[in-house]
């Protein structure tokens, strides 16, 4: 167990102004003398704002555990020893990146303010600070959650930490992901409704319907996760349509994309960071991921080749109208389309997601010039105003992977290729699963509107699936289906995941959601070479990692070491 680093975190929060919440503190005892009730607005806003700029710490290295550990980032030979060693799964307790503590820092800070915030104060029929109180059960869980998905098991504990015996995570049991997502589910239930605080900063907050959403899909009840999921996304008051804006075009035997900028882009929740050093924690990740001049232009981060293979893979289709006859096809490139950069073959998300630059080399400078669109940094002086959390198209994701392994893979399924609306499910979508799905399957005919090869409707469209994001008119595709035959409905469901997989792959890339994806969907298959496999192959299928398999093969190595 990491003692001493977890141990050390504790007693600073216990016995220095842990902090930031108690007005007297007894440095020379092993008890903490303080007036516990937070019970006036100042009290409780600026806890609130300990709690997030705590979070902010932690916000670089959320982005890139989950990214560098799963199979569609490759560290490049400027990375640092510690970000190789992540790649590698090799990293020990004095890896930078492996810091716990920062994480229990944000844990014992939320755990004082649930502890002594006064829920029962009332004004005009409404309990004063309950947003706040529901804000920091979410990011309480949120915080736990991750911990459990980078270390494997971690000590659980809910009350703060104020004496130096409380202080010893030996006393503490060990909770897995699904034990921490058991603990969390009934904790936050009560506050599905409750507003974000702070008005005007709902960015800035984690969305508990969504939270409660990842707890049921990683605690294996998809039935519940869906429900949190359609019922997060079809609210009435604000509904969420998953519309893009990626083009391309058929000329000169290329498609190319016309816009960089698209719907998946929209960021629902994030980690506000401050712009300059001088007010707090900024963002480094920029020079982590971009040519800098802070980084002399040796970005240590890449996409890689099993990414790029992936994206090649996918095949693009747009529907055409013939201006003589007025009658509509689709079109594809052919295979010996000519590219002027192979990315741009298949799906255009890579393309547009991280632009390269190749010039002649230069004395003390890399050749090849690297900007991830996902993190832009535009001189040395600009830092990320915001690391994000949730996107939306990321949502729709998990909704579609909860719908799927709830026994629904042709709703699943349309979420990818067609959206979901009245006419897709009426369309696609068997009357045998439209009958098990329920509720499930409603929202406003109003709020969600698809388009489709036999409809020449000028109505507005505002639904699409998420394939169409990088493979433009994935609707028409005819060879995008599930196929007929399957021997059992799990072989459907089994399908249906694997399309899923692919799609967070090409469509979160660099946003560190992988590792998290692969090892959940491995833990459901109770299938270890799944995980083992796809990221020992990361450097393309004629590189594949024997070495690495081998260290993944035994599930203990896909933890960070706590001792």
């Amino acid at each position: 167990m990491k003692k001493n680093k977890i141990f050390s975190m504790a007693l600073v929060l216990a016995f220095g102004a842990g902090a930031a919440f108690t007005s007297c503190v007894d440095t020379d005892s092993s008890l903490v003398d303080f007036n516990p009730q937070l019970n006036s607005p100042n009290d409780t806003v600026y806890s609130l704002l300990g709690i997030m700029n705590k979070m902010q710490v932690i916000a670089d290295r959320t982005i890139i555990l989950g990214e560098i550990r799963g199979e569609l980032s490759s560290a490049t030979e400027a990375a640092t020893t510690d970000l190789k060693e992540l790649a590698d799964f090799t990293a020990t307790t004095d890896n930078r990146y492996n810091a716990p503590e920062d994480y229990y820092a944000i844990i014992q800070n939320c755990n004082y303010y649930i502890a002594h915030a006064d829920t029962m104060l009332s004004l005009r029929g409404e309990k004063v600070f309950i947003r706040e109180y529901a804000a920091v059960k979410a990011f309480r869980a949120w915080t736990y959650l991750q911990l459990a998905i980078y270390y494997g098991k971690v000590p659980f504990f809910t009350e703060p930490l104020m004496t130096e015996v409380e202080a010893d995570p030996s006393r503490y049991p060990f909770y897995d992901v699904k034990q921490v997502c058991e603990y969390f589910i009934p904790d936050l239930e009560p506050y599905v409704e409750t507003d974000f605080p702070l008005a005007g900063n709902d960015r800035y907050f984690i969305p508990v319907r969504v939270l409660l959403g990842d707890l049921c899909l990683w605690a294996g009840r998809y039935r519940e996760a869906a429900q949190y999921y359609h019922d997060y996304l079809t609210h009435p008051d604000k509904p969420l349509a998953p519309a893009g804006n990626m083009e391309a075009y058929w000329g000169n035997y290329e498609f190319k994309s016309h816009s960089s900028s698209y719907s998946s882009t929209t960021d629902l929740a994030g980690i506000r960071m401050e712009t300059s050093e001088y007010d707090g924690v900024v963002s480094r990740l920029g020079d982590v991921l971009n040519s800098t001049e802070d980084n002399r232009y040796y970005f240590e981060m890449t996409s890689s080749q099993s990414l790029l293979e992936l994206s090649q893979a996918q095949r693009y289709v747009m529907v055409y109208t013939d201006p003589t006859t007025n009658l509509r096809d689709t079109i594809s490139p052919g295979e010996n389309t000519i590219y002027n950069d192979s990315r741009e073959r298949g799906d255009l998300r890579l393309c547009s997601n991280v632009r390269m630059t190749y010039t002649a080399s230069r004395d003390d400078y890399s050749e090849d010039f690297q900007t991830v669109v996902r993190f832009p940094v535009t001189s040395n002086s600009s830092f990320l105003s915001e690391i994000p959390l949730y996107r939306l198209s990321s949502i729709y994701l998990r909704m579609a992977e909860a719908y799927n392994r709830a026994g629904l893979p042709e709703s699943a399924f349309a979420i990818l290729k067609y959206g979901l609306s009245d006419g897709t499910v009426s369309k696609y979508v068997s009357a045998d699963e439209q009958k098990r799905a329920g509720n499930l399957l409603t929202w406003s005919p109003y709020n969600f509107i698809t388009q489709d090869m036999s409809s020449t409707s000028t109505t507005t469209v505002n639904t699409e699936g998420i394939h169409s994001y990088g493979c433009g008119e994935s609707y028409a595709d005819t060879l995008y289906v599930i196929p007929e035959g399957l021997a059992t409905h799990e072989d459907s469901i089994l399908f249906v995941e694997d399309k899923i997989c692919d799609e967070m792959a090409l469509e979160q890339s660099f946003l560190g959601q992988r590792f998290g994806d692969l090892q959940r969907i491995a833990l459901r298959r109770d299938d270890t070479d799944f995980l083992a496999r796809k990221i020992a192959g990361r450097a393309g299928k004629d590189s594949f990692n024997t070495e690495l398999y081998g260290r993944l093969s035994d599930r203990s190595n896909w933890y960070l070491p706590l001792e």
